[in-house]
């Protein structure tokens, strides 16, 4: 299957969850006008990674949230994927959905590999899955569950039959960082490249752009270099970088049937270079 999907590299405004929300819809908008089947959202986009008023500002998914971004995925008739800060019980989670084009919160997730300095805010996430759509099926993740020492949750995902990885993130680089110096991005080319390579996936994550104004990392910004790696293992697109470089990048997509399931498929992994347990 081929089809065309927005990266949205969207400037999150830190605490405005309304006008983040608003601004996420239009994205969407303005991804389906470009031919885009999915729009890929970034990370925590309601209020910002690691907002101190997380536990205050959370809600429950789906809930009014989850539903601006349902009503944009079914007036534009697109599949949406966004990051969102969820409350369930006492608790609150770092989550992202898939959602249909009828507006249906088809598959959730959220964070396992959190960053130390924010397990104060979000608790852990307990479960992987993927959601069999017309499109192929599609995992979802989040940030540093991509990182090079948690790809098992990649290869879980692929093993359940995921043919692309979608995640949503936000990458914060201190504010003098120089990145014609010290280029950001190689560690997510390398860790989507493995997985891409291995399960001949697709890997796509996005970041949001903005400063973080407050919490364990505040004076950070986040940076888009937003980055789209083929099956072959071999970058497609990668967003501008900057604290203010809010772009929309198509990319072209395409999602091959898995070749091997069950206990069928170790020794087709074997064959492509798999080495592990």
């Amino acid at each position: 299957m081929r089809f065309r999907l927005a990266m949205a590299q969207m400037r999150t405004e830190w605490g405005k969850r309304s006008r983040n929300l608003a601004h996420a819809a239009e994205l969407v908008g303005e991804g389906a006008a470009r031919g885009c089947s999915v729009v890929l959202l970034p990370e925590c986009l309601d209020i910002g990674w690691t907002h101190p008023n997380a536990r205050r500002l959370a809600q429950p998914i789906p809930g009014p949230g989850s539903e601006v971004l349902a009503d944009a995925a079914r007036r534009h008739s697109v599949w949406v994927v966004a990051g969102l800060t969820e409350r369930a019980g006492k608790s609150v989670y770092n989550a992202a959905v898939l959602i249909s084009p009828e507006g249906e919160v088809v598959l959730k997730h959220r964070k396992i590999n959190e960053l130390e300095i924010a397990h104060s805010t979000y608790a852990a996430g307990d479960r992987l899955g993927v959601a069999h759509t017309p499109l192929g099926t599609i995992g979802l993740n989040i940030c540093a569950d991509n990182f090079p020492d948690t790809l098992v949750f990649a290869h879980a995902m692929g093993r359940m039959g995921a043919r692309c990885l979608l995640s949503p993130c936000a990458w914060a680089v201190p504010a003098d960082h120089d990145n014609e110096k010290d280029p950001y991005g190689g560690l997510w080319k390398d860790a989507y490249g493995k997985v891409a390579r291995l399960f001949d996936i697709p890997v796509v994550g996005v970041s949001n752009v903005g400063w973080l104004l407050d919490g364990p990392w505040k004076g950070r910004k986040c940076i888009g270099n937003s980055l789209a790696v083929g099956r072959d293992g071999e970058v497609m697109a990668v967003g501008p970088y900057g604290e203010e470089a809010e772009a929309l990048i198509p990319v072209e997509m395409e999602l091959t049937p898995i070749p091997a399931r069950g206990t069928t498929i170790s020794p087709w992994l074997r064959s492509r270079g798999y080495e592990g347990p």
